[in-house]
């Protein structure tokens, strides 16, 4: 994995003119909060013990540019050491950038990945019988709903047509409805960073990434900066039945996000955010598979700030701030193991995901229960934090 984690493959495109805030794991320390810049790793603890509290101050982008910090360790040297299958544990390397945020996910937020939905709840969750189901569905509703405005009187009018049809799903509801679906992905400090394992469930034959842009919001509403997500789903737990949405979305290492949240300022805000193209690729290291694919947030059905509103607001508060993942467009097709099988993961995929302005997230495949437990929890940052004198 080391090959993947260079300084030209992780940082981004205009990395000289980005802010980079990231959480690198200090034997001995813990968890600290650096600005990341490809010379070196420089300590925030001078503004802020924690991510969250960080993207509470005011003016957080000026605050973290004009009062640099202590030099803590060689940028280059921390990423090859974030490698989970080449870790020097008494070496730092890099964590996931968020940690008290509520981990939070939009659902069905694209055309592609809503009948993808709609299909995965046709076939019970069963791939073999996807393609059969995709046929159906594609015959009746079509492939192509961007021009349909969620909320709009043209939405209500097409439910209508498929109610009486007997093929509304509630995968379109919350697809071209007026309430978009917002879930907990996982729990604060639960993510894994750059260079992490991921997991599958070892029950699901049948399973994805999800490449996602993810905003960083803090407890005012106020979006300040985005990172890089993979959403790992088990499409056949919440194909057979969506109240198993739990279990197909929050397993041990199934939220990963990095390699940084990059604040917004002046070269990076969310007009570009709804630009980004994200690409990704999943290499196989046992069977020699590659796949592509991405995910334009152009294309999105609802604007970012309108999820975030949907969210967090007068009905949901988060003092601690969250991170929002938008959702994808990517539902994978491509037959991995005989025709009519579909896409799966398989234990050892290398799986990439990123675009230019910010970064690369990369992370390897593996089985819940062989991933590192999650043991960090709130109670053991608060006992490191107050050991270092940063608790008020």
């Amino acid at each position: 994995m080391q090959q993947h984690l260079s300084l030209s493959a992780v940082l981004p495109a205009d990395h000289t003119q980005a802010l980079l805030v990231g959480r690198i794991w200090i034997e001995g320390s813990g968890p600290v909060l650096v600005r990341v810049q490809a010379d070196g790793l420089y300590s925030l603890e001078h503004l802020a013990a924690t991510a969250s509290a960080l993207l509470e101050l005011p003016e957080v982008a000026a605050q973290v540019r004009d009062r640099p910090g202590k030099y803590l360790a060689d940028t280059a040297a921390v990423l090859a050491n974030s490698a989970s299958d080449a870790r020097d544990p008494a070496l730092p390397w890099l964590l996931a950038p968020c940690d008290l945020q509520a981990l939070k996910a939009a659902g069905v937020t694209f055309v592609a990945s809503m009948l993808e939905r709609v299909i995965e709840e046709q076939a019970r969750g069963d791939a073999s019988k996807a393609v059969a189901a995709r046929a159906a569905v594609v015959a009746v509703i079509g492939d192509n709903l961007s021009s349909i405005q969620p909320g709009s009187t043209a939405a209500a009018q097409l439910k209508e047509v498929l109610l009486a049809q007997g093929l509304w799903s509630q995968y379109l509801e919350v697809g071209i409805g007026p309430d978009a679906e917002i879930f907990t992905k996982s729990q604060p400090l639960s993510a894994v960073g750059l260079g992490a394992e991921v997991g599958i469930h070892p029950g699901s034959a049948w399973n994805n990434p999800e490449p996602e842009v993810v905003l960083a919001i803090n407890s005012r509403g106020e979006t300040v900066g985005a990172a890089l997500g993979n959403d790992v789903n088990l499409r056949d737990f919440e194909g057979r039945s969506a109240l198993l949405l739990g279990k197909a979305k929050d397993n041990n290492a199934s939220c990963a996000i990095g390699p940084f949240i990059r604040l917004f300022d002046a070269d990076f805000c969310i007009q570009e955010v709804r630009r980004c193209d994200l690409a990704m690729q999943v290499s196989g290291q046992s069977d020699g598979f590659v796949m592509q694919g991405a995910s334009s947030l152009s294309k999105i059905s609802r604007d970012p700030l309108d999820l975030a509103a949907q969210a967090i607001g007068p009905n949901h508060q988060y003092p601690d701030g969250l991170m929002l993942f938008l959702g994808t467009m990517f539902a994978p097709t491509q037959d991995r193991h005989g025709p009519g099988q579909g896409f799966t993961h398989v234990v050892g995929d290398m799986v990439t995901v990123g675009t230019a302005q910010l970064g690369q997230l990369v992370n390897r495949v593996n089985t819940c229960d062989q991933v590192a437990p999650w043991s960090y929890g709130i109670s053991a940052l608060m006992r490191d934090l107050g050991r270092r004198g940063l608790l008020a």
